[in-house]
């Protein structure tokens, strides 16, 4: 077994470096905001210390619009801001503070309401526990605030303080206005209630959890006894929570259940936004290869159908940003497709009709930023020339002219853009591998930079310090037609003459790309590290991965995540070898994390002459542990496809292990669950095969709480290498 306690992280100067990017803040850079446009986009707040500050967009003018002492209650302590919103009128805020993680994020915690008019700061909530509340938001009048607390809806008047429950069924098991483990996970719905237009009306998501069965997760650490805490986690296969959408009066009384056809249970409800002539609701089907769009009558409860997509894979998602803009004057709706064989947005009649493109070529787009506001023009994200890049576009949804870039050409590498309602103006970030995000604030459609918002300038200068020699970009081709995009770092004072040990970070699942031109943060300046010691880092991207390189590439992996990766990675790895004399295939290795984790197993497993070394951390071995929405999504049924499950499961070829492997895992992780280690570790000592097992205690799947974890697990990852994969050229 590995000993890990001794302190012994390797070489001294990597150590250093660890803890410049793990334990100090030397790399730690700063982010604009949080930041909101107000006044159509004529003028933007942010935050700065304990006050929020006004800027005219246009010329800068800079005034102070809260006070701390506004923001003040009477105990005399500020309020910490972690979050605000204004209601539609601008004359009130509500203020999220005291915030408290749930799964991922921040999702619980207090709320203020700042009244501008008589300087009232008020606490919603009424008696509710400290830090117990979750989504709040303003009635479209703002004369009153809803929210969820202990899985029901509520409403409060601001002016009279009357608190009503919208919702009263809400349980442990009965969810209302917020959504249960996976759906939050896989669909990104944490927020599960809508004001309607006229604030008359709330429509919410309900979740019946009974059924679904528990994960529990033992925390030993934190109590003398074991403290038990259990989760509704579907996992491949099972039964998921019961879904239903209601609409009840902000006013109160009986909910009125829309009436979407199909089993509650085998179906998705994904999404749901109210419009002017009702709302729509967006249902998946259990196999997530059909996505009907209805439109609802909330008085009623009846839907009609007015959209379908399909795919003989599985269709994506649209993100919620994408799924609430209206074209033509509001008489269509945004809709992002890849029905052509490449990711296009499309404009669809309210009323149904056949969607037309607004994107042609045979190019992908990533999404769509925004629409002007008479729905004329879409801005959108793509980079038809280089997957690893991304930028900005403009097109007309009548394709009167052809799409413009706006981003200028000189500038490589990623942007990001949070657009005004008016779409005159942009919060701008721009990055590459080797630079730290920079905001500014441009000027639409020229680009014109107006100003910048924040530089980065000394982490900047600490990574321009280390980033040398600079980070390669490569394609490498496999077989007759697949070109796998891949970056390498070389150690310094490389000598093409010598042969390195290479190092694959690898991810390689439908969720995610490695391979992008844009600042990594830690992840990147750990590869760095290890680079400087003497290894070529490098990482591939396979097919299956989201890359912009059309449906085929994308769904080519439907029923084989595992086989095909491993295979590609496998052969990216070898083509690199035969063409860069100076990769040491005799010394290769390859570590990963989540997904990644599990292909560093798959590898490990299935090409045991390869690699010699792996670090696998927070895998899934074998996919039927992981959860219905994920797994289903890109492998089918288990009962459907239970060869292509047991194929991709690195754990039934665990047999063929011949290399050092470390296993990585947080005993508290929700996402991916350390049974699946587990269950690993008891296969690898029945099998008599020698590893190394590193747990931590009550973690989660980003093994980060609790002060060093983060320096520890990657000086853990850096040692394993170190020990057992030699450094340097020959």
């Amino acid at each position: 077994m590995l000993s890990v306690a001794s302190g012994l992280f390797g070489a001294e100067e990597l150590q250093q470096q660890l803890r410049r990017i793990f334990g100090s803040s030397a790399f730690s850079g700063k982010s604009f905001g949080p930041a909101r446009w107000i006044e159509k986009g004529n003028a933007f707040t942010t935050v700065e210390k304990s006050e929020i500050v006004r800027y005219e967009t246009a010329t800068g003018q800079r005034s102070v619009l809260i006070s701390e002492q506004q923001l003040t209650p009477k105990d005399g302590k500020a309020l910490k801001i972690d979050d605000y919103r204004w209601s539609a009128d601008g004359k009130r805020l509500l203020i999220f503070t005291k915030t408290k993680k749930v799964w991922r994020l921040n999702t619980r915690g207090d709320y203020w309401v700042l009244d501008l008019a008589d300087g009232v700061l008020k606490k919603v909530g009424g008696d509710a526990p400290a830090s117990s509340l979750m989504f709040a938001k303003f009635s479209p009048d703002a004369s009153k605030v809803a929210y969820v607390r202990a899985n029901n809806i509520y409403v409060e008047d601001l002016k009279s303080g009357t608190v009503k429950a919208i919702t009263s069924d809400g349980s442990e098991t009965l969810i209302n206005g917020t959504s249960d483990w996976v759906y939050e996970e896989e669909l990104d719905l944490r927020d599960g209630f809508r004001w309607s237009p006229d604030g008359n009306s709330i429509a919410f998501w309900q979740f019946d959890t009974t059924g679904v069965e528990k994960f529990s997760l033992l925390n030993n650490t934190d109590s003398l006894y074991p403290r038990l805490t259990t989760i509704a986690y579907p996992k491949a296969g099972t039964k998921n929570s019961a879904v239903r959408l209601g609409v009840a009066a902000s006013a109160g009384g009986a909910a009125r259940w829309m009436e979407v056809p199909g089993d509650s249970r085998n179906h998705y409800l994904a999404g749901m936004e109210w419009d002017d002539r009702g709302f729509q609701i967006q249902q998946l089907n259990r196999k997530q290869n059909t996505l009907i769009v209805f439109a609802g009558d909330a008085k009623s409860g009846q839907v009609k159908e007015v959209f379908r997509d399909s795919d003989k894979a599985w269709v994506d998602m649209p993100r919620a940003e994408e799924a609430g803009l209206r074209l033509n004057g509001g008489k269509s709706f945004l809709w992002v497709s890849e029905r052509d064989g490449w990711r296009h947005a499309y404009a669809v009649p309210m009323g149904g009709g056949e969607p037309v493109l607004i994107t042609p070529g045979e190019s992908d787009i990533f999404e769509v930023d925004a629409a002007d506001p008479d729905g004329r023009w879409i801005y959108y994200t793509a980079s038809p020339d280089n997957a690893t890049q991304k930028y900005l576009y403009r097109a007309p949804v009548d394709r009167s002219v052809a799409p413009v870039r706006l981003t200028p050409n000189d500038q490589p590498g990623t942007h990001g853009y949070r657009i005004s309602p008016d779409c005159r103006w942009a919060f701008h970030t721009y990055s590459r591998f080797d630079r730290p995000v920079v905001t500014d604030l441009i000027r639409l459609p020229d680009h014109k930079v107006v100003r910048l918002l924040e530089d980065n300038a000394p982490m900047r200068g600490a990574v321009a310090s280390i980033a040398n020699p600079p980070v390669e970009f490569l394609q490498v081709k496999v077989g007759d037609d697949v070109e796998m995009d891949g970056w390498m770092l070389k150690p310094r004072n490389f000598d093409p003459t010598k042969k390195y040990p290479v190092i694959v970070f690898v991810y390689g699942e439908p969720a995610n790309t490695t391979v992008k031109d844009a600042w990594a943060g830690t992840n990147g300046l750990f590869h760095r590290a290890l680079a400087q010691e003497g290894y070529l880092v490098v990482s591939f991207d396979n097919r299956g991965t989201p890359a912009p390189k059309g449906r085929a590439w994308r769904k080519s992996v439907y029923g084989a995540v595992g086989l095909l990766s491993a295979q590609d990675q496998t052969d990216a790895l070898l083509e690199l070898g035969k063409t860069r004399g100076y990769v040491d295939l005799n010394r290769a290795g390859v570590w990963g994390w989540s997904g990644g984790g599990s292909n560093t197993l798959n590898l490990m497993f299935r090409s045991p002459d390869l690699y010699k070394v792996g670090v696998s951390v927070a895998s899934v071995p074998d996919q039927k542990l992981y959860d219905t929405i994920y797994q289903e999504r890109y492998m089918g049924l288990p009962d459907e496809n239970a060869e292509g499950y047991r194929v991709g499961s690195p754990i039934h070829f665990a047999a063929g292990l011949m290399g050092k492997l470390l296993i990585v895992h947080g005993s508290g992780d929700d996402n991916v669950h350390f049974q699946g280690a587990e269950k690993l570790v008891n296969l690898l000592v029945e099998l008599g095969k020698p590893f190394d097992f590193m747990e931590y205690p009550n973690r989660s799947h980003s093994i980060s709480e609790g002060m060093g974890t983060s320096l520890h697990v990657h000086a853990l990852i850096a040692r394993y290498f170190l020990e057992h994969l030699p450094a340097g050229g020959r």
